[in-house]
């Protein structure tokens, strides 16, 4: 073994840190790339060309195509993203109205 073994003590704790921090700004950046490839198919108003032109754009240079995609086009990835929430909270609210309208004889039968 003519390698030199590295302990846990030898390694110091900004050393840590600074790990940490990157490996957290290196998955926050995956998310942000997912979010962006999921709001590029979401939008209704790019059509196929401009669809498959930010993918490959977001694709072939990643970190410039996500961070001109959010200066671009982020206000409207916001606005979209609260409109597809306050639609599935409708959508919940009209199903709980629903379930709790409905007989309640018909869906529980009294313990015996």
């Amino acid at each position: 073994m003519n390698g030199s073994v590295s302990l846990a003590y030898d390694y110091p704790i900004l050393g840590v840190f600074w790990t940490m921090f990157l490996l957290f700004l290196w998955v926050m950046w995956f998310v942000l790339l997912f979010h962006v490839i999921a709001d590029v198919f979401r939008d209704d108003r790019l059509n196929g060309w401009a669809k498959a032109g930010w993918i490959v754009f977001v694709l072939v240079l990643p970190f410039l195509g996500v961070l001109v995609y959010v200066a671009v086009r982020g206000r409207g990835m916001g606005r979209r993203k609260m409109t597809e929430a306050e639609a599935q909270r409708d959508a919940f609210d009209a199903y709980i109205r629903r379930t709790a309208a409905s007989d309640p004889a018909s869906t529980t039968r009294p313990m015996r």
